[in-house]
């Protein structure tokens, strides 16, 4: 890989994979951290990229990766345990204050940022990709290895999963759904 191709696919995407991260993860220096280690990978592998996908799309299923072995690597630190880490089913939970890039949020989106930390590993993914990078479901499933069907099933999973966490129903009250 030359400097030229490096250097735009960093000018290129860097924003929008260090934001991906940063809404995963909360954490402006872990975010950092991460980017680093996404470039690294694809310093490693631009050699192998078949163009089978647009670069885009190759680039945030490497920074996808990235995050999962960060947050395996956080919940084995923290068991202490080398069990297995299902990121799909489990939760994400980011930890630390809000970095800067967040904190100023209207509060409508900061909640949703909270909300997200109590879906799944996947539905969390979706959200982030589907919503806040405005990737489509095309681009999400080949960054996710999936089906576009079980993307938009996560994707619906997700949303209800959220509205019910935001309109108060997880604090017990009654919520109505409007019919689908």
């Amino acid at each position: 890989m030359n400097d030229s191709v490096f250097n735009r696919l960093y000018d290129e995407f860097h924003q929008d994979v260090f934001q991906f991260l940063i809404y995963l993860v909360k954490n402006r220096q872990t975010a950092e951290d991460l980017m680093h280690e996404v470039y690294v990978r694809v310093l490693k592998a631009y050699s192998r990229f078949e163009g089978k996908s647009t670069e885009k799309t190759w680039l945030f299923s490497i920074a996808k990766n990235v995050a999962i072995d960060h947050f395996r690597k956080t919940a084995v630190r923290k068991k202490h345990l080398f069990d297995f880490f299902d990121w799909e089913t489990q939760e994400l939970p980011s930890i630390g204050p809000l970095p800067e890039e967040l904190a100023v949020m209207n509060d409508e989106m900061k909640d949703l940022l909270q909300a997200l930390d109590e879906c799944t590993g996947d539905q969390k993914m979706v959200v982030i990709m589907r919503y806040f990078q405005d990737l489509s479901i095309a681009e999400t499933a080949q960054i996710l290895g999936w089906s576009e069907g079980k993307v938009k099933t996560t994707q619906h999973r997700a949303i209800h999963k959220l509205r019910d966490k935001l309109t108060g129903h997880a604090r017990g009250e009654v919520v109505q759904h409007e019919s689908e």
